[in-house]
């Protein structure tokens, strides 16, 4: 070890072994564990420590001694600068190697739980241009990456649509090629940015809070419908309908073009009044035989294809006759509800947003589905004693839950209700093992099956089947 000062010490020749949490990699020194980004398990790598703490560090790269075996050439030419696909430079059997060894971790070491065979990961067809939708922002305050030497500071252009730099709201990059979305995302962002900046239209400041563009979210599906829709910061209807009409007319493929203003100082607008210019107010995705209408703020999987192999294995493991009450919490808009519908003798769904409920029973209309029932409420108060004596006790419970799990209420009132299983989704291994291991009195892992929904990412969905004990 030397030091840059007494601070900041630089560590050298550290031995990479392992991936970590929040896609960091692991290493080693002294007592300590160091937590390093863009390392693969393998590299011996030299860092300068950028967080020092009593049982762990922080540190960057500042030289590669040895390069993994796993170790490959990022695709993207944003790597490094971006937030997202943070695991580019992992072969992709690595990656899922790793996201399996996530969810054993998790259910052995947080959960503490006995395991069954955990089944080989289910791996994606496409790991890039696989996401339908994403998100941009536009701003006055673009983070610099160089260019040319004779243009000085205060004479370069500041206006970017793109992505916040990680841990920066007030600075955004510009994205010249993301390979998240599938064309015509990347001509929509390009066209839309050169037309504002030879408009001279202004770009959002997150400072003043001002400005005429504020973000910049496109929808695709694999129906091939399309939409777009730009949130405006300003109310000044004559440019709006310039930016729209231009749109539309240069991107006659768009299915759905949709605006709305927000002057709020937050970037929410799913609580505004989003307008429609141009085609119909949702597109549509397909899942075997059914159509999904998802429209502005509708909650979708961000990889369509994926989640119609995460749904598959949730309706396995239901094992459904065609007899059973089933209840699906965080139903969202329905899109296991109905999935699993015509298997079994109803289905019941719980949803905390109501604009999801309603776009669930629409959802189940479209498809002529008619056993299924959505309701509106937080979870942890609705699905209390009164609610099963009117609906019914479920032989078979789904649960997908968000990122930070089930409240202790939830857990409690699924053991109390005692359905002969229990299917539980998660995005996040971690909370999935701390609610699992609250039932481990009264249910057993029967099955337990890992779905990469997010190629070049640490993330990982993990589907868990409970059998109730006897």
């Amino acid at each position: 070890m030397r030091r840059k000062d007494k601070e900041l010490p630089i560590l050298e020749k550290l031995s990479v072994i392992d991936a970590g949490a929040e896609g960091k990699a692991i290493a080693r020194f002294e007592n300590r564990v160091v937590f390093i980004p863009f390392a693969a398990p393998g590299d011996v790598v030299d860092v300068q420590v950028t967080l020092r703490k009593s049982t762990f560090m922080e540190a960057k790269i500042i030289k590669i001694h040895e390069e993994s075996t796993v170790r490959t050439k990022p695709a993207c030419r944003h790597y490094g600068l971006c937030g997202g696909c943070r695991w580019q430079h992992l072969d992709y059997k690595a990656q899922l190697q790793y996201k399996q060894k996530q969810v054993t971790d998790a259910l052995t070491r947080i959960g503490h739980l006995e395991l069954p065979e955990i089944s080989p990961i289910a791996g994606a067809p496409a790991t890039y241009y696989y996401r339908n939708k994403l998100e941009y922002t536009f701003s006055n305050r673009k983070w610099l990456t160089g260019g040319p030497d004779d243009i000085a500071p205060g004479d370069r252009n500041m206006n970017a649509l793109g992505y916040h730099l990680p841990g920066m709201f007030d600075r955004v990059f510009d994205v010249e090629d993301c390979m998240l979305q599938p064309e015509p995302s990347n001509q929509l962002r390009l066209w839309m940015r050169d037309f504002a900046i030879e408009n001279e239209l202004t770009f959002w400041d997150v400072k003043i809070w001002q400005g005429l563009l504020r973000n910049f979210v496109i929808r695709t599906s694999n129906s091939g419908d399309l939409m777009v829709i730009i949130v405006f910061g300003e109310d000044q209807p004559e440019a709006i309908h310039q930016v729209m009409e231009n749109l539309t007319l240069q991107f006659p493929t768009i299915t759905s073009a949709m605006w709305v203003v927000n002057t709020k100082r937050n970037d929410v607008f799913a609580d505004l009044d989003i307008q429609l210019f141009k085609g119909e107010s949702y597109i549509r995705e397909k899942m075997e035989d059914l159509t999904f209408r998802v429209g502005p703020v509708s909650f979708f999987q961000t990889n369509a294809r994926q989640a119609l192999t995460l749904y598959k294995y949730a309706r396995e493991f239901a094992a459904l006759t065609g007899n059973e009450l089933v209840y699906d919490l965080y139903t969202g808009t329905g899109t296991i509800a109905n999935f699993v519908a015509r298997r079994c003798h109803r289905v019941v769904g719980i949803e905390y947003v109501d604009s999801a409920v309603r776009d669930a029973r629409i959802n189940s209309s479209v498809n002529r589905i008619e056993n299924t029932d959505f309701i509106a409420g937080d979870m942890a108060k609705t699905l209390d004693e009164r609610f099963i004596l009117k609906h019914g006790r479920p032989q078979v419970v789904i649960t997908d839950p968000p990122r930070a799990g089930m409240h202790p209420d939830v857990v409690k009132r699924i053991v109390e209700m005692s359905p002969e299983r229990v299917v539980y989704i998660s995005c996040n291994p971690a909370t999935q093992a701390r609610d699992i291991a609250q039932m481990a009195d009264q249910y057993s892992i029967a099955k337990v099956q890992p779905v990469d929904m997010f190629p070049q990412t640490h993330h990982v969905e993990n589907v868990v089947l409970l059998l109730r004990k006897s």
